[in-house]
């Protein structure tokens, strides 16, 4: 069991990494050539700058019983599809009850951007989004290490 972490934008990446550590799991970190990432732990796999680049080599590397740190619920889905676990940067675990909603609710949103519509923009990040993180991420673990 690995973690494969949709880096680019994620902002609980040290989160991550700490809680890694101490159940000693490996950790890939995906992002494109635009960024630079070194925590000292995680393997870092950087690929080429272009749209979706970082989705499709993170499923790529995806394996039954992985944990998937993603916000975006297409890599979500097909990473629930090899069977493996999902989780956003809010600590929001994407399960078969909840992925097709969210794919029809983006789809929606999608729709209204491109007829020249708005949707709302996310709230600022608090220090209580990532204490609900560690605390989910930190479940999903110790799952794993139960089975």
């Amino acid at each position: 069991m690995k973690i494969l972490v949709d880096a680019d934008a994620c902002p609980v990446k040290n989160i991550i990494t700490k809680i890694a550590k101490e159940y000693k799991l490996r950790v890939l970190m995906f992002i494109d050539t635009s960024h630079f990432l070194d925590d000292g732990y995680s393997d870092v796999i950087m690929v080429d700058k272009g749209r979706d680049s970082v989705d499709i080599a993170l499923i790529n590397k995806v394996e039954k019983g992985d944990i998937v740190v993603t916000q975006d619920y297409g890599v979500a889905a097909m990473a629930f599809s090899k069977q493996a676990y999902g989780i956003n940067q809010n600590g929001f675990i994407y399960t078969k009850d909840n992925i097709d909603k969210l794919l029809f609710e983006r789809h929606l949103s999608q729709k209204i951007r491109r007829a020249g519509g708005r949707t709302s923009n996310p709230r600022k990040r608090t220090k209580e989004d990532d204490e609900k993180f560690e605390r989910a991420f930190r479940n999903l673990c110790c799952k794993k290490e139960d089975s």
